[in-house]
């Protein structure tokens, strides 16, 4: 017999498949994450290894939704248009994996090892995937309203992508990338959606934000160091406490003098 926190977790994920949005991106405080439904793997990497050969001879995609995966090491694994839909894969090492074209929607990646992988035009809607690592990842052209909240995406790609609320589908609550206290140094953000995205005290330090949108983004607290911000929209932007230090291309920024707080602004 399921115990109650596995039962609890089960229903969770299962909500999230077959309902819309349902505050997903406040789950944590209901999910035992330390339960067998949220640490175990009921696959080998071999196992998923046969799953890619079998789909790839019927040129489908490889369908892992709502496996539990947790923990496997599927590094460099090719996985690209694969679909993870409610997969639970938390502390899995996903390093150097082609997840290109990948569908991610509502999947479990707590602490999950993403460093170089391949995510380009990825789907990842309703994710959670708080203190993951996506070192160097390439997320260009994704769709991200994942929980990102102290992830390191330390040079990583999000060239093109869009993390930002679609405000014409919120009727379930506003859905958009969280970067709370992430790791954003270096990452490449040219002409990203970041608008209404959650970055309250990220480090975005020698990061590339041409021509990127941060309408009504909330940045209270985070560190814009050495940053490029050519283009950049800033309009209604919460710069409350926000340090602002040698940043590049400041004169081409936009509406910054329209941002929320800007008086609280920390130029240094």
């Amino acid at each position: 017999m399921k115990s109650a926190s596995a039962r609890a977790a089960a229903w969770a994920i299962s909500s999230l498949v077959s309902s819309a949005p349902l505050a997903a991106q406040d789950l944590l405080q209901y999910i035992d994450v330390t339960s067998p439904e949220m640490v175990s793997a009921e696959m080998t990497r071999a196992d998923v290894e046969a799953t890619i050969a079998s789909a790839a001879a019927t040129a489908q995609p490889a369908d892992f939704t709502g496996k539990k995966l947790s923990g496997l090491d599927l590094s460099g694994l090719d996985l690209s248009r694969s679909v993870f839909r409610a997969a639970r894969l938390n502390k899995t090492n996903l390093a150097d994996t082609n997840l290109n074209g990948a569908t991610l929607d509502q999947a479990w990646l707590l602490s999950a090892d993403l460093r170089r992988a391949k995510l380009k035009d990825a789907s990842i809607f309703a994710a959670q995937m708080q203190r993951a690592t996506l070192d160097e990842a390439d997320l260009s052209g994704a769709r991200i309203t994942a929980d990102l909240t102290g992830a390191s995406l330390v040079g990583a790609l999000l060239i093109g992508a869009n993390l930002g609320a679609d405000m014409k589908n919120q009727s379930m609550g506003l859905m958009r990338a969280v970067l709370k206290s992430a790791n954003l140094e270096r990452a490449v953000l040219r002409d990203a959606d970041l608008s209404r995205v959650d970055l309250k005290f990220a480090s975005l330090k020698n990061t590339d934000l041409t021509n990127a949108s941060l309408r009504h983004a909330a940045l209270a607290g985070a560190t814009l160091a050495s940053v490029t911000m050519a283009g950049t929209d800033f309009l209604g932007a919460d710069l409350a406490s926000t340090r602002l230090i040698a940043p590049i291309g400041l004169d081409a920024a936009k509406n910054l003098d329209q941002a929320q707080n800007i008086d609280r602004l920390l130029r240094e």
